[in-house]
This record gives C-alpha cells, structure tokens and sequence, in this order.
C-alpha cells in the first residue's frame, strides 16, 4: 500500500473510530434512559433515576437519590446508587460491582457480575446469578437464591460510625437449593442463618446454620 493510502486509511479510521465512540450522559437533575441496544459510555445523575434498556451497552451507571433498573442482556460497568434500588433483569452483564447505600439490590436468572454486590441498608437477593467478588451488607436480609454461585464469601458487618445504630431484628440470610458460596461466611453481629441441604458454603464464623430442605427457607 502506497503512503498516501495508508495516510488515508488511518484518517478514516479514526474518523469512524471517533464517530462510534460511546458518549457519556451526565445531569443534576432528571432521569436517564438508555435505548435498548445502544451503546453508552458513562451514565451519571444527582437526582433521578437511570434506566437500561434490553440490549444496551454502558460504562458505569450512578446516581444519588434514584433507582437503577437494568434490562435483559445488556452489558454495564459498575452500578451505583445511594438512595435508591438496583434491580437486574435476565441475563444483565456487569463488568464491575453493584452497590447501594438505602436500598434493596435484586438480580434475576443469567447475571453475571465480574465484582460483589453491597449495601448497607437494603436487601439482597439473586437468582441463578454468578458473583465473581463477595456480598456485604450491615442490615439488609441476604437470599443467594437457586443455582446462585459466589466467590467472594459473604459479611454480614458490625455497624460503624454514622450507620452506627443496630437494626431492630436481626437480618436473614439464606443460601438456597443448590447455591455455592466460596470463601468464608463472616457475621459480625446476630443473623439467621439458612442453608439448603444441596448448598455448599465456606467456613461459617459468627452463626449456626439451620439447615432446610423444601424450595423455601422456612419463615420467621
């Protein structure tokens, strides 16, 4: 290829490059949505919440006060909100973690997190997902539902500084038929352990497992 093809051949490239790059969404106020099966870079919101279409494909996605829903398929980078729930659809990709302050966290069928899953207040629940980091919350119930695979253990923490105040009844952590939990199960404080017969966890420090049997742990 002669020089002046090749000059040619690189300045359309980057062209086409720079015309595909994904393209970051930022606000203070108002919500986000992006369109099923587009590309995204960042999303980012102060107040609103941000919503993932089917299909679509985003860097990391936050917020403060707001949800964040995620539709079947698509593929994001981390997932943050402080006041507000995360809530996955099937077969969600995350290329980091999932974390909330005040809010419930739910993955369904198919997820596949490259991070762990956190809050402080809220519950956590997921179902036929894989986790390649941990779970950690202060006071939210834990259900590592059906077929569910975690590889970074699982905390329950002692609360600390301004979350510093204990919740009324001691949280519920259950790991359903046939979920896999690696790594230790650490409790710093009182919970109610469930673990199904066919489950296979770590080391648990902290509590005694009560073990179950049916589809569903039993309730309190």
């Amino acid at each position: 290829m002669s020089p002046a093809r090749t000059a040619l051949f690189l300045t359309l490239a980057l062209s086409v490059g720079s015309a595909l790059a994904a393209e970051d969404v930022s606000k203070v106020n108002g919500s986000i949505t992006a369109e099923s099966g587009q590309t995204y870079g960042d999303l980012e919101t102060v107040n609103g919440s941000i919503r993932i279409g089917g299909g679509a494909t985003t860097d990391n996605a936050g917020t403060v006060n707001g949800s964040i829903a995620v539709g079947d398929k698509a593929v994001t980078g981390d997932l943050e909100t402080v006041n507000g729930s995360i809530k996955l659809e099937r077969e969600v990709t995350v290329n980091g973690g999932v974390e909330t302050v005040n809010g419930s966290i739910f993955i369904d069928r198919g997820g596949k997190l490259k991070g762990g899953v956190e809050t402080v207040n809220g519950a956590i629940g997921l179902v036929a997902t894989q986790v390649g980091g941990g779970i950690e919350t202060v006071r939210g119930n834990v259900t590592v539902g059906i077929d569910s695979h975690v590889r970074g253990g699982l905390a329950v923490r002692k609360s600390q500084g301004m979350f510093n105040m204990e919740p009324k009844r001691d949280p519920v952590i259950i790991i359903g038929p046939n979920a896999v939990v690696e790594g230790p199960l650490v409790f710093e404080r009182p919970v109610t352990l469930y673990v199904h017969k066919t489950a296979k966890t770590g080391t648990v420090t902290g509590a005694t497992a009560k073990t179950f049997d049916g589809p569903t742990a039993p309730k309190e």
